[in-house]
């Protein structure tokens, strides 16, 4: 395997239509677009299947555990799969990013998401590569963390398969072309 793609979220149907959730989403369209369906991966604690997306075989997971204790179960998959840390993709939330806007980049910080902070920590290096989806701030004087686990209001929810669509798109555009390349794409104002 040469690539593990990880989208993070929090288990469970109260969770399931959260901005938080929007990694795992994206990772369940490219399983859709590799003819290939989640289940349960009980040894590494996640739900994974492997796809073929842009012509290759690529590991694709998404933990079973609460965001801020993701890293562990993609420290277990990588490890199960054997894929390097600087192979894995994780499909984010990102409050700093307009939504509907899809950001890449390779390292950094955790920008105070937890669930990347878990992730650092497991994979032992901040040097994998993170599809960043822009999901905005919280109105007013909302909490970041009441905000991640509110639902989309209902003019985001229609634009929510374009959003996602996009995710998915800037994962294959990543196993495709490379960062790099898949950055100008993205970044580059259309």
């Amino acid at each position: 395997m040469s690539m593990l793609v990880i989208g993070l979220g929090n288990p469970g149907e109260e969770y399931a239509a959260t901005r938080h959730n929007i990694g795992a989403m994206v990772v369940e369209e490219l399983a859709s677009r590799g003819g290939a369906a989640l289940s349960a991966h009980k040894k590494t604690r996640t739900r994974s299947t492997v796809a073929r997306l842009v012509g290759q075989a690529v590991q694709l997971g998404v933990p079973m555990t609460y965001m801020n204790v993701s890293g562990g179960p993609v420290s277990s998959l990588a490890k199960y799969v054997s894929v390097e840390p600087t192979d894995v993709i994780v499909v984010h939330d990102e409050l700093d990013i307009p939504f509907g806007t899809v950001k890449l980049k390779r390292g950094g910080g955790s920008g105070g998401h937890n669930g990347l902070k878990d992730v650092t920590k497991a994979l032992g290096t901040p040097d994998y590569i993170r599809v960043r989806v822009g999901i905005g701030r919280p109105p007013g004087r909302m909490d970041a963390a009441t905000f991640v686990l509110k639902p989309f209001s209902a003019a985001e929810r229609k634009e929510l398969p374009f959003l996602v669509s996009d995710g998915a798109d800037a994962v294959e555009a990543v196993l495709g072309d490379g960062l790099e390349a898949a950055q100008q794409r993205f970044h580059s104002p259309s």
